[in-house]
């Protein structure tokens, strides 16, 4: 079984490999930056760097308080990010949002229901797994 972490960004990650390469150097241990990548990316419980840097390059690194916009329900949206959970192995994220312009979820012409606040699971490219009857995400977000 391969216990999935959260990846930190690929300049933490960096970070981390240089901080280990001079504990180790403090102890008389001599070991390559390339090589310090290595362990590293074990760690995190991938094969080499090059996968570790792939895996932390494609995912969306998202904080509370950023500014961010999007779809929700097939309305387009800016807002801030108010609230954020990492849910299960770290594969999706709650987030709770609020928009700047309440945005109207019913596309009914007779009736309208204005959201400002709202709270919604994404995975770590920005889009959530649910989806509306027209097999669109429910909500779609990317740093604006």
């Amino acid at each position: 079984m391969t216990i999935q972490r959260t990846i930190p960004p690929i300049d933490e990650l960096k970070a981390q490999a240089k901080r280990l390469r001079e504990d180790l150097r403090a102890k008389d241990v001599t070991l390559s930056h390339s090589e310090a990548l290595e362990m590293l990316a074990h760690q995190y419980g991938v094969r080499d760097w090059n996968t570790l840097h792939a895996k932390a390059g494609n995912r969306m690194h998202l904080r509370v308080g950023d500014r961010v916009e999007g779809r929700y329900l097939g309305q387009p949206f800016s807002a801030e990010i108010r609230g954020m959970t990492l849910l299960g192995d770290g594969s999706n994220r709650r987030v709770t949002l609020h928009f700047e312009t309440p945005v109207d979820v019913v596309q009914f012409e007779s009736f309208s229901s204005y959201r400002q606040r709202v709270t919604g699971v994404i995975g770590w490219d920005g889009r959530s797994t649910q989806r509306t009857s027209d097999g669109q995400p429910q909500l779609v977000v990317r740093p604006a």
